[in-house]
């Protein structure tokens, strides 16, 4: 299989397990508090819908909140076995493992600190009820810079050599 065939599975199955954990985390959690409205498909992904008037502040920043706590727990699960997925041989796993690991240690943060800005608010907005905005965005930035830390100088060096073999 081709390096370019890889990389393209690797991506889509980033975006894919990054919308079941991140979108995953809001509806389980919508669904516990008995908010869950609808799904609603868009055109760069799906977003889950809630009752928000049924909701305190408080239930809306944890409902904004934990799509991240969801991505950066699975981050760090999948750093924590970077040796083992790198020992395995097929190349297109190794991908969309590689992939995978990378957008769940870096998508939340660098949209929850940067992004946002730029496309509506999104999550930053329900987090933004009792978090202020500016130190949300602080916050964010430090576990960006800190992911990008550990991608650069953990994930990326393995699975360059695991690659190479």
């Amino acid at each position: 299989m081709s390096k370019l065939v890889r990389r393209f599975c690797g991506i889509l199955s980033a975006i894919i397990a990054y919308l079941i954990v991140h979108e995953g985390a809001h509806l389980i959690y919508a669904l516990s508090i008995d908010a869950f409205k609808q799904i609603n498909f868009l055109k760069l992904g799906i977003q889950i819908d809630v009752y928000g008037e049924q909701m305190s502040k408080t239930q809306i920043t944890i409902f904004c909140l934990v799509g991240a706590i969801a991505t950066l727990i699975i981050a760090y699960v999948l750093v924590s076995i970077t040796d083992k997925i790198c020992k395995v041989e097929s190349k297109i796993f190794k991908a969309c493992m590689y992939y995978i690991t990378s957008a769940m240690l870096l998508v939340d943060p660098l949209y929850l600190s940067i992004l946002y800005k730029f496309v509506g608010g999104g999550d930053m907005n329900g987090i933004a009820l009792l978090i202020p905005e500016s130190l949300a965005r602080i916050i964010f930035g430090i576990i960006l810079v800190i992911n990008a830390i550990v991608f650069w100088k953990l994930i990326l060096p393995k699975y360059k050599r695991s690659f190479a073999q």
